[in-house]
Parts: C-alpha cells; sequence; structure tokens
C-alpha cells in the first residue's frame, strides 16, 4: 500500500508539472534518436566569408554570398525576429519566439566560443532560432543576445553564447515537451543558463524527424 501512495504520488507531482497538453508519450529510457553531434559547425561574428557547398537548413541555397553576407534566404524559411524572456507557472524562467513557442538550448553545442552541433537530422527536429537582423527583446538583456553563423551562412540568434532552438515536439505555445530530452535539451533562461525546472522522469527521447526534411 505505501509504494502504491508513492507511485500516485510522483504521478501527481509530474502532472502538476506537465505543459498544457504533454501526455508523457515522449518519455523512455532511449536516446534521443535526432541529437547525434557532428563536428562543430559554427563560427562567431562576423561570418565567414565562404559557404559550405552543402546547406544544412532545407530549401537554403548554396550559392557563395558576398564577403561578410548572409545568403539570400527561401521564403519558406522561418524567422525568429522577437525574443520575450519571461516566467510562466511551474517552468519558471523562459524564452519564447513572437509566436509563444520556449526556446532551447543544447549541451553538445558550446557558448565560448559560440558553435551548433545540430545540423541535419538534428536541425529538423530542432529549428535554430535564425535572423536576418537583430531581433526585437522583451525581458531579454541584449548584452545576452548575438549570433553565430551556421555551416550554410545563415545567423543563429544566441542567448548568454548558446544557439538557440525551437523542439517541433511542441505542438503548441507555452510546451515545454523537450525539456531534459537525451539529457542534453533544455529550456533556456533570459540569461543563457538551463532552467532545470520540471524535470522529467527518465530520458525522453526525441520526436522522427519529418519525412524528407533532411
Amino acid at each position: 500500500m505505501k509504494r502504491s501512495v508513492i507511485v500516485a504520488s510522483a504521478m501527481v507531482a509530474l502532472s502538476a508539472c506537465a505543459p498544457a497538453g504533454y501526455d508523457g508519450a515522449n518519455t523512455g529510457a532511449a536516446e534521443p534518436v535526432a541529437v547525434a553531434a557532428a563536428e562543430p559547425t559554427a563560427a562567431v561574428e562576423p561570418a565567414a566569408s565562404a559557404v559550405p557547398e552543402a546547406s544544412g537548413v532545407p530549401g537554403v541555397s548554396a550559392s557563395p554570398a558576398a564577403p561578410g553576407e548572409q545568403p539570400p534566404l527561401p521564403a519558406d524559411v522561418q524567422l525568429t525576429d522577437t525574443l520575450v524572456g519571461k516566467s510562466v507557472a511551474r517552468m519558471g524562467k523562459v524564452v519564447t519566439d513572437q509566436e509563444g513557442f520556449i526556446l532551447y538550448r543544447f549541451d553538445k553545442d558550446s557558448d565560448n566560443p559560440p558553435s551548433s552541433n545540430c545540423v541535419d537530422k538534428c536541425a529538423a527536429v530542432w529549428p535554430p532560432a535564425l535572423t536576418d537582423g537583430n531581433p526585437q527583446l522583451e525581458g531579454v538583456s541584449d548584452d545576452k543576445v548575438g549570433t553565430v553563423t551556421r555551416q550554410d551562412g545563415t545567423r543563429q540568434i544566441t542567448i548568454g553564447g548558446w544557439p538557440v532552438y525551437r523542439y517541433i515536439g511542441d505542438k503548441k505555445p507555452g510546451q515545454w515537451k523537450g525539456q531534459g530530452v537525451g539529457g542534453t535539451w533544455f529550456v533556456i533562461q533570459p540569461n543563457g543558463k538551463k532552467n532545470l525546472e520540471c524535470m522529467p522522469t527518465g530520458t525522453p527521447k526525441a520526436v522522427e524527424p519529418p519525412a524528407g526534411s533532411y
């Protein structure tokens, strides 16, 4: 009886911390299938003058850009033009984009110097927060925000030096189903640090990338 009570209490605590719409279906012991890291693929701004032959973002042209310039982005690439730092119930301090989706950082990236190790299959599941200029800031200090040039020449937003991403497993604004995925993905705070609230039981596995996305 005691053991049943303990298990039931743990389940209540987990649901109390879960974001809206969370069903626990992506929690398991397996490592995520979509977070395999490659060699560091990004350099600190200013951008490098060369662009690799292949693009890591679907639809992005691999044509060389002029020195110091970002290559043109196709219309279907979503840009992050606003960062909002705020506190939300249960999770605490988070950063969202202009649509209210919570942003994440990846332990296999680097903040000093900033670099991104999430490309190809990984980037299909964790789309980088890309920018073509300076995003508008609400609740995030401008001295914490920067950019890093990815291997395809696009610029990814950094917070506290850490490249930031969305998670395609979050289907609605305000969800944080990516928290703790693979033990390497965490909600990012406005100062760039990990938010370690609402950690799931076990090690969640990432969702599969969309077919034909990489």
